[in-house]
């Protein structure tokens, strides 16, 4: 069984990943292949992109993240409880269609969390993404920010819940048009599994589970 901090140690570095993508709408099948690279980011980069600012005595979040506030001098004091990563990654489709992009992303427990805005609902997660919370201290959740989101540019702050005995990290992101729900389990410290389900968002905030768009299943190799 991963610990969190041993879950997000073992996730840094090069992988590479082959996937299967199935457009549930139209029936299409597409493959690709996939360099990814993570890198630990150091508590100034993380204080910054919370921020906004490289001043370690700002104490506000960056307000482009819905105005979510977080503890960061405890953040400060705890370091081995949050982490941050650069990511970067290339993939070519069996098409030969090529896309790479670069951003930074953070995972921040609700322990840290200090306050949302009182018109910020919480969405609603698709059944397939709910986990029970026991036993007590079992799961752990909190936000999933990055500086650019992969279906939209800027900054764009998403949930994650993360289940040890499983060794499993579950990312929901609601796009504009669309919820993510990406899933990523080790199966032994050099392997993991990928499930990607995307859905179309429903409108008023409902539970997003009538209208699935894509679902992809990847396996990612780490690279010595």
């Amino acid at each position: 069984m991963l610990s969190f901090q041993d879950f997000f140690t073992a996730c840094a570095g090069v992988w590479q990943t082959e996937r299967t993508y199935h457009s549930v709408l139209t029936g299409e099948i597409e493959r690709s292949h996939t360099e990814f690279r993570a890198d630990n980011l150091d508590n100034l980069e993380k204080q910054r992109i919370l921020t906004g600012s490289s001043d370690s005595s700002q104490q506000t979040t960056n307000a482009n993240f819905s105005g979510i506030q977080i503890a960061i001098d405890r953040l400060i004091e705890n370091p081995f409880s949050w982490f941050g990563f650069a990511i970067s990654f290339a993939t070519r489709s069996e098409t030969g269609e090529e896309v790479a992009m670069s951003l930074k992303a953070l995972f921040v427990p609700d322990e840290f969390v200090l306050t949302q805005p009182k018109d910020m609902k919480p969405m609603p997660l698709p059944v397939a993404a709910e986990v029970p919370l026991t036993p007590p201290g079992e799961v752990i959740q909190g936000f999933y920010l990055r500086d650019q989101g992969y279906y939209q540019p800027g900054a764009i702050a998403g949930r994650f819940t993360y289940q040890p005995t499983r060794q499993t990290l579950e990312m929901t992101t609601y796009y504009k048009n669309s919820v993510a729900v990406d899933q990523m389990r080790f199966v032994r410290p050099d392997l993991r599994l990928r499930t990607i389900v995307t859905y179309q968002r429903p409108e008023d905030d409902q539970i997003p589970a009538s209208v699935v768009s894509l679902v992809g299943f990847g396996v990612e190799h780490k690279q010595p």
